[in-house]
């Protein structure tokens, strides 16, 4: 029975004897006022929960600029951003104000205000006309450092609908989110590995100690000291040597600059240096990285740097060529992180955290390796590669471009970190945003709310 019907009950009336009536609509009143707060109360809560989203997405969204501004100009800039954001019908006169203070390491505080008329808790007994609500937002830098290396497939195919031209316009947006994220030079270190079948180490490198010539030599120079009846020269020592001639390796400053995959001649070694970053060393032939005069050697790779204008002029330089060896991109990706052979990577401060990320994309499947040229083959040791990044706790995102109907990539997909790392694109387009959602992802890494 609702509340009129005990009004209208004769029974209850005439069973109080006329004493509880008075006593029930005095008890009534705070009832009433209590369950008019608890609705007060409710709308307040919500425009509070909104306000925290605001000032979360304030924080993030100033914190990168808030050294550089004066306290007026970071004021202006929160208070723009938190007003185009936060719309809440109850709130009244919001305000919102901005801190940047370095005292115990960088850090942003955004705090928000706002009122909320109150509808039955202004009445009497309670008298409350408005409930004042107030929340902050925090971004501290400092604990935490990021490593990223893009492992980008310069292979033929990416001319195919322009992919290239998506890729770097989709890699230098990441570039630019990524020097967003970083207060220091320091704070975050990029990598580019472009690769096809081998990967480009730069060929003013050919004195270095961690180059294995073998097969370069074999396949580089001149045959001299043949008889008069052959009509060309071999163009390998064995064929050189077996025609009775001597045989001259070219200059090794005449290599172009790329290697390939990491082994012995015939067969990957039985050390796997091909899926591992062990560190090459010249008492191990097979952790040297095999010169190689391939004639589509891509662009030459770069190592962990923050000269930001140095990466976008590289990926403004990449033209697509030659086969597809994922494996070789990946391996030589993750060597950039750790150092060793063509790399010097910073060493780490043990006052941070190190975020390590790895990120490969690639429109197509294996086609070529030092040994194979059957996908399966070459899968095989690309997985290994994987299983070992994962294990070393570097988080690893995989891109298929598909624009041609191959089939989704089992390999990628195991790859990647886990599924949600793990992106399939149909259109080329789809390369910038794919590209902008692991940017915000991974930037998320270099701050604490």
């Amino acid at each position: 029975m609702g509340i009129l019907g005990l009004f209208r009950s004769r029974r209850f009336l005439s069973d109080t004897g006329g004493s509880v009536l008075p006593i029930f609509v005095f008890a009534l009143v705070p009832v009433l006022a209590l369950a008019g707060m608890a609705i007060d109360y409710t709308r307040a809560n919500s425009a509070n929960i909104k306000m925290q989203a605001a000032l979360d997405a304030t924080a993030l969204a100033i914190s990168s600029s808030a050294p550089s501004l004066s306290q007026s100009a970071l004021n202006e800039q929160a208070s723009s951003f938190f007003s185009a954001i936060y719309n809440d019908p109850n709130a009244n006169g919001a305000t919102v104000t901005a801190t940047y203070t370095t005292a115990n390491g960088p850090q942003v505080v955004v705090s928000g205000t706002a009122s909320i008329k109150t509808l039955f808790t202004k009445l009497p007994p309670i008298n409350l006309p408005q409930f004042n609500i107030s929340s902050s937002s925090t971004i501290r830098w400092g604990s935490s450092r990021l490593r990223v290396a893009l492992v980008l497939d310069n292979t033929g195919s990416m001319a195919d609908y322009n992919k290239i031209g998506a890729l770097q316009t989709a890699t230098k947006n990441l570039l630019a989110q990524l020097k967003g994220a970083a207060v220091n030079n320091g704070d975050v270190y990029v990598s580019i590995i472009p690769f096809v079948k081998d990967v480009n180490v730069g060929a003013t490198n050919y004195n270095a100690s961690w180059i294995d010539w073998t097969d370069w030599d074999a396949n580089n120079g001149t045959c001299t000291g043949l008889s008069h009846h052959h009509h060309s020269s071999p163009s390998t020592q064995s064929a050189c040597t077996g025609a009775g001639g001597t045989w001259t390796a070219a200059a090794h400053s005449t290599w172009n600059g790329c290697i390939t995959d990491r082994g012995t001649t015939n067969a990957p070694s039985s050390g796997n240096y091909d899926t591992n970053v062990v560190a090459p060393t010249t008492t191990i032939t097979a952790t040297l990285f095999p010169a190689e005069q391939y004639s589509s050697c891509p662009l030459q790779m770069m190592g962990l740097s923050y000269d930001w204008t140095t990466m976008n002029s590289l990926v403004n330089q990449m033209t697509p060529g030659g086969n597809t060896n994922q494996a070789i991109g990946l391996a030589l990706g993750w060597q950039s992180l750790v150092g060793g052979g063509p790399f010097t990577a910073p060493p780490m401060d043990s006052n941070y955290q190190y975020n390590q990320v790895i990120i490969l994309l690639t429109d197509g499947l294996n086609t070529q390796d030092r040994w194979y040229t059957n996908q399966a083959s070459i899968d095989a040791r690309q997985q290994i590669t994987c299983n070992n990044i994962k294990a070393a706790g570097i988080t690893l995102y995989t891109v298929q471009v598909n624009t041609d109907g191959d089939p989704t990539s089992t390999l990628l997909q195991n790859c990647a970190t886990d599924s949600s790392k793990f992106f399939l694109l149909t259109s080329p387009s789809q390369i910038v945003t794919t590209f902008n959602t692991i940017g915000t992802n991974i930037s998320k890494l270099r701050v604490a709310m």
